[in-house]
């Protein structure tokens, strides 16, 4: 990805979560995706995809069950 790509889906994260916590890097697997971090910690990655010249970008987000909150928690109804 170019710089201006990474600058404008950086943006573009910030404006739709209302934050400015969003930052990218570049991939450590080599590939054409960018590390997604929120106040510095990795939540997932963002590939580019281009396909018969239409460019989008796939943001891909596991979450763990242990990192959820106890499903006995009564503050989830």
């Amino acid at each position: 990805m170019t710089r201006t790509e990474i600058l404008r889906i950086r943006k573009y994260l910030n404006n739709k979560f209302g934050s400015d916590k969003f930052t990218l890097e570049k991939s450590q697997s080599g590939d054409d995706s960018m590390e997604v971090h929120l106040n510095g910690e990795f939540i997932g990655l963002i590939y580019r995809d281009e396909d018969e010249g239409e460019v989008s970008y796939a943001f891909q987000m596991a979450i763990l069950e242990m990192d959820l909150p106890n499903a006995a928690d009564a503050s989830l109804i």
